[in-house]
């Protein structure tokens, strides 16, 4: 098997080549020209689509899961569409976009309610199953470090311009860059008491910048003072406590689907 670790290989070209089963990590592929391939079975994460265009393609089977800017299907963006069918299943996802501060608070206090039912599912099942992968994602422990680390990041991090707001549970996603001090620990198995105890301190966190917030407050513009966004100089309040609402709405979904197919 070819290993092409730390290669350029722009440019080239692949005429008759099988790359079936092969695995592509950290790789480049824009504008990139693709003709008469077989992708049945191709699995994507983690991947940046801007700009693509499928022309002549068959599509008898196709699931797409991910942050939806523009879609078009034959003529017609279908993100709308989407849109609308999911705020019609589960009526609280409308309430993720506020505009106001009463509607930043009432979205938290939406995602407590929510997350509640989530975390009695998970307290049901047994305490290693919590450790648990489903198809390759992260388990239950696993997501809500990760969401701990989204709070210390965009909240302590950014908001409350605390330069190192980390637990040692936090937990970047899979293709973060490291830093010096970041923790970045792929093995523990803290229990789950211990993470919803972190959860819980986060948690308060966001309540005490809700708190005093008004509509002056949320377009109030702050930098990052960790390693991560410092290239984003134009961020707001309302644009980091949005990246949260929206990794928290998502990561419950995934963490339902998951225990689901543990409980089964």
């Amino acid at each position: 098997m070819t290993d092409f670790t730390e290669q350029d290989l722009s440019g080239s070209t692949f005429v008759r080549v099988d790359l079936s089963g092969a695995r592509l990590s950290e790789v480049r592929l824009n504008d990139a020209t693709i003709r008469d391939a077989d992708l049945s079975g191709l699995r994507m994460r983690s991947a940046w689509l801007n700009g693509v265009r499928m022309t002549g393609v068959e599509v008898p089977d196709l699931e797409i899961y991910g942050e939806l800017g523009r879609v078009v299907v034959n003529g017609v963006d279908v993100v709308p569409l989407v849109d609308a069918e999911l705020n019609r299943r589960m009526p609280e996802r409308a309430l993720m976009s506020p505009t106001d501060a009463a509607g930043f608070r009432l979205a938290f206090e939406t995602l407590d309610r929510l997350w509640a039912g989530t975390v009695e599912k998970a307290r049901a099942l047994p305490a290693e199953t919590l450790h648990e992968q489903v198809d390759g994602e992260w388990s239950f422990t696993e997501t809500l470090r990760h969401l701990g680390f989204a709070h210390a990041c965009w909240v302590s991090g950014v908001v409350l311009a605390d330069p190192s707001p980390w637990h040692a549970l936090d937990l970047p996603w899979d293709e973060a860059p490291t830093f010096e001090g970041v923790p970045w620990d792929r093995d523990v198995r803290p229990p789950l008491d211990e993470v919803l105890d972190l959860r819980a301190q986060r948690r308060a966190t966001v309540a005490a910048v809700l708190a005093d917030l008004d509509d002056e407050g949320l377009a109030r513009h702050v930098t990052s003072a960790t390693p991560f966004m410092t290239e984003a100089d134009s961020l707001t309040v309302a644009d980091c406590l949005k990246v949260i609402l929206n990794e928290e709405w998502e990561h419950r979904l995934y963490a339902e689907r998951d225990l689901a197919a543990l409980a089964g």
